[in-house]
């Protein structure tokens, strides 16, 4: 397995070893002693699938304490734009935006710690993406930032995605920030 770093350490770019044959393709998507050694050591709790045509944007998503979770993304198939923003008040790279293309046909996968805001764009025509998390899905206590925030600058990337309504209703980066303490 290749270990990439960021530009932002807590966050790692992760690309498993594949193994090919005539049948398709292997790949190992998670080994606890594994990722613990790459620096992966949440312990999760629940995985989930999601399915996104091309040009949706989803974000920029993410839950409050005590229910804030970590995330190990796994790219099932096609590209996405994935995008990450450190809310934690006390870190070096508070406030810093992560950019990243990941492709399934890289095997890329992300682990990004709780305390980040999450979002992607999809680049193909169609993707999957796998995520563990830490912490279980809990409504109460989800939270987001509007993805066309000017802080983010993600329109230099992508214009007019596909939102979903909810999305489309999320604050800006400055009211999440006055309303909750990371």
């Amino acid at each position: 397995m290749k270990i990439l770093r960021t530009s932002i350490p807590d966050i790692i770019h992760l690309r498993p070893e594949a193994y090919p044959d005539l049948r398709g393709r292997f790949m190992e998507t998670y080994r606890r002693e594994r990722y613990e050694k790459a620096g992966v050591t949440a312990d999760f709790v629940q995985d989930n699938l999601v399915h996104s045509n091309g040009n949706v944007f989803r974000g920029m998503h993410f839950q409050l304490p005590p229910y804030a979770q970590d995330k190990l993304i796994t790219l099932i198939s096609g590209e996405i734009l994935d995008v990450v923003l450190d809310l934690r008040n006390n870190a070096d790279s508070y406030l810093q935006t992560l950019i990243l293309e990941l492709s399934a046909d890289d095997n890329d996968q992300l682990y990004i710690p709780a305390g980040f805001a999450h979002g992607y764009y999809v680049l193909s025509e169609y993707a999957c993406i796998s995520y563990k998390v830490s912490k279980a899905y809990a409504p109460g206590y989800q939270a987001g930032i509007r993805w066309n925030d000017e802080t983010l600058g993600l329109e230099k990337y992508f214009r007019h995605p596909l939102l979903s309504p909810k999305d489309e209703r999320l604050p800006l980066l400055k009211d999440v920030l006055s309303e909750y303490a990371f």
